[in-house]
C-alpha cells in the first residue's frame, strides 16, 4: 500500500511518528511552563469529564487517538490496546510476564518438519458480541480479511502467509511462505482478533471504523470523537472484568489530562503527560495516595546513518559517531531520568539483549571518538561536521539533536561540528531512500513482541550487492542502505530457527554484526507511566507493553 507517496514501511514509521507527536506537543507545551493547582475547574479546557465514582466503571483519560477500531485497518497503538480488550487472538501472554500461552487456541501450534504449516486446535462454545458462534471457519474468514482488505496493517501477513483454511469445525491450518519461528507471537497482533463474517466482509479498501464485534471481555458500546464506553461483556467465555465498564475521556492536551487527574475527575491517566508533570505528580503521589505506574517500552530511538554518502562510508566515522552519544546525559537532561540508555538495537526487555555498543564504544568516549576520527583523517586542520536531521514537528528530536551538539562541539572543539536540520515528517520518511540525508534522529514501534522486529528491520536487504549497497529492502527505506550477506542469511536462520536456545545464539551474532559495522546508534529506549487514583487497583502495564484494562478494580 502506498500513500501520500510513501512507501508502506515509509508509511508504518510516518504513523509511528504521528504516534508519538502527542508527546511531543506534550514537551512543547510543558518543559518550563507552570503547574497547574489542583483546585483548577475539571472541566479545563472545556472538556466535560464524568464523575469519576460512578458504580464500579472505570474513569480512564488519554490524549492518544482512534483513528479507527477496524482490526483489518489499525497499525496505532490507542485503538490497538482497545481491540486488545475488546478481542482475542489465537495467542496471548500470561498477565506480567512474556509467556506465550493459547487464548482463541487450546495449545500451542503443531509445526510441520519443514516449518511452513501451523496446525491450531480452537476453543469451542465461545460466541462473538452478536450471539454468532466463534468457529475456524470465522477465524480463517477474519485473516483472510485482515489480508485482502489492504489495511495498513495487511502485510504483516499478507507477506508470510500462502493459505489459511479451516480443516475441520474447531481447526485452524496455515501455511506460509517460508519458515518464521516468531509466527505464534505475531498471531498475538491486535488486528489478528476474529470478527464475524455476517458483520464484515472480504473486499478491498471495506472498513468499519467506528464499530466492532469481537469475542472478547468488552462490548463497545459508544464511540466518539472525544468519548469511548467499554462494556463487560456478561457472556465472555473467560474471567470476567474486574469493573463494569470503561468510560475513556478524550483530552486535547496534557495540561487538561494533568488538571483532570489532579481534581479526581478521572481514575487512571494514560498517555499522554510532560516530563514535568510526570515529576508533579511523583512527587505527590504518596499524599494523595495515588499509584505510579512505570515501565520500560519496547520503542526503539535511534540515529540512521546513510552509509552511501561520504563520509558515512567509513567504518571509523560512524563508529566515532556511536563513541560520541552520551546517553545519560540524553535521560537526564532531555527526559529527566524518564528514558532509559539503549545500548542494543534489541531492547531491553529482551533476554538476548546485551550492551554491545557500551562494551564497544562507551558512552560519551570522547577520547575513542578523537581516535577513530584521526584514523578516518579528520583533525583541527580537517574538521567533520555532523549533519544531523529530525522531524520539525518533533520537540523531543529537537531537543535530543541540539544536547549531542552543545556536549560534543565542547568535547571536540575544532575537531567536529554538528550541524542540526529538520524537515516536515512526511517529507523526510519520503525522502529518507533516497539518500539525501547523512544521519536521522528515528523511533521504530515492534508490531509484536519478538526480536525480530528490532534485527530484519534494520539489517535485511532484498536487493543489493556490496558495491551499490541496498537497493530494496527493509535498509533501503530506513536511509541506511546497508548490506551484508551474513546479516541476511543469520536474520534468515534466526527466522527459521524453532530451538530457542539456538536462535538466541544467532541473535547474539546479529547483535555483534550491528556493533561492528554501525549502519544505526541505538540511544535510547522510552518510559511508560500510568497514574491512578486511591481505591483503584490492578492497573499495570505489561511486560509486552499491553494495558489490560480487565484487571482494573475500583
Amino acid at each position: 500500500m502506498n500513500l501520500l507517496g510513501f512507501s508502506r514501511r515509509h508509511w508504518r514509521r510516518f504513523l509511528q511518528f504521528v504516534g508519538l507527536f502527542g508527546l511531543c506537543m506534550a514537551l512543547a507545551v510543558g518543559c518550563g511552563a507552570p503547574q497547574q493547582d489542583a483546585s483548577a475547574p475539571s472541566d479545563a479546557g472545556g472538556e466535560a469529564v464524568e464523575d469519576a465514582t460512578s458504580g464500579g466503571r472505570v474513569s480512564m483519560g488519554t490524549t492518544l487517538k482512534a483513528r479507527t477500531l477496524d482490526p483489518a485497518d489499525s497499525y496505532e497503538i490507542f485503538p490497538g490496546i482497545l481491540l486488545y480488550n475488546m478481542g482475542d487472538r489465537l495467542y496471548t501472554y500470561e498477565p506480567g510476564s512474556t509467556d506465550l500461552v493459547p487464548q482463541l487456541a487450546t495449545e500451542l501450534p503443531t509445526v510441520s518438519e519443514d516449518g511452513l504449516t501451523y496446525t491450531m486446535p480452537l476453543r469451542e462454545g465461545i460466541t462473538f458480541h452478536d450471539g454468532t458462534p466463534f468457529t475456524a471457519e470465522a477465524m480463517a474468514f477474519s485473516i483472510q480479511r485482515f489480508m485482502e482488505n489492504g489495511g495498513r496493517p495487511a502485510f504483516l501477513l499478507a507477506e508470510k502467509i500462502n493459505t489459511v483454511e479451516a480443516t475441520g469445525d474447531l481447526e485452524l491450518t496455515i501455511t506460509l511462505n517460508s519458515p518464521f519461528a516468531a509466527f505464534p507471537a505475531l498471531l498475538t497482533f491486535w488486528g489478528v482478533t476474529p470478527v464475524p463474517p455476517e458483520s464484515y466482509e472480504i473486499a478491498a479498501g471495506s472498513f468499519q471504523p467506528d464499530t466492532f464485534v469481537g469475542t472478547g471481555p468488552y462490548v463497545l458500546s459508544s464511540f466518539t470523537t472525544d468519548s469511548i464506553k467499554l462494556d463487560a461483556n456478561p457472556d465472555y467465555w473467560g474471567e470476567a472484568p474486574a469493573n463494569e465498564g470503561i468510560d475513556i475521556q478524550l483530552f486535547t492536551s496534557p495540561a487538561n489530562l494533568f488538571n483532570a487527574f489532579q481534581t479526581g475527575d478521572i481514575d487512571v491517566a494514560y498517555q499522554t503527560l510532560d516530563p514535568d508533570q510526570i515529576a508533579n505528580l511523583e512527587q505527590n503521589a504518596e499524599q494523595n495516595e495515588w499509584t505510579v505506574v512505570e515501565a520500560g517500552t519496547t520503542v526503539v530511538n535511534y540515529m540512521s546513518l546513510n552509509l552511501k554518502m561520504e563520509p558515512m562510508d567509513q567504518l571509523e566515522v560512524r563508529q566515532a559517531i556511536a563513541a560520541m552519544m552520551d546517553r545519560t546525559l540524553i535521560r537526564d537532561r532531555v527526559f529527566q531520568g524518564q528514558a532509559e540508555p539503549l545500548y542494543s538495537m534489541i531492547p531491553i526487555a529482551f533476554d538476548v539483549y546485551e550492551p554491545v555498543f557500551e562494551d564497544a564504544y562507551g558512552d560519551g568516549n570522547y577520547e575513542l571518538a578523537r581516535e577513530l576520527l584521526a584514523s578516518a583523517g579528520f583533525d583541527e586542520s580537517n574538521p567533520f561536521t555532523l549533519e544531523l536531521w529530525y522531524p520539525s514537528a518533533s520537540t523531543t528530536r529537537s531537543i535530543v539533536a541540539n544536547t549531542l551538539k552543545e556536549s560534543i562541539e565542547n568535547a571536540l572543539p575544532g575537531i567536529v561540528t554538528v550541524d542540526v536540520q529538520n524537515v516536515e515528517g512526511a517529507t523526510l520518511f519520503e525522502n529518507m531512500e533516497k539518500g539525501i540525508y547523512p544521519a536521522v534522529l528515528q523511533n521504530w514501534y515492534p508490531d509484536f513482541f519478538d526480536v525480530d522486529n528490532f534485527v530484519q528491520p534494520f539489517l535485511s536487504c532484498d536487493e543489493g550487492n556490496p558495491e551499490t549497497l541496498c537497493e530494496s529492502g527493509a535498509t533501503f527505506s530506513d536511509g541506511t542502505f546497508y548490506y551484508n550477506e551474513a546479516a541476511n542469511e543469520l536474520i534468515q536462520q534466526q527466522r527459521a530457527e524453532q530451538d530457542p536456545t539456538a536462535r538466541n545464539a544467532i541473535l547474539a551474532d546479529i547483535q555483534q554484526l550491528m556493533v561492528d559495522d554501525v549502519p544505526s546508534v541505538p540511544l535510547w529506549q522510552n518510559k511508560d507511566y500510568v497514574f491512578a487514583q486511591s481505591g483503584i487497583e490492578g492497573v499495570a502495564i505489561q511486560p509486552t507493553q499491553q494495558f489490560l484494562l480487565w484487571q482494573i478494580e475500583k
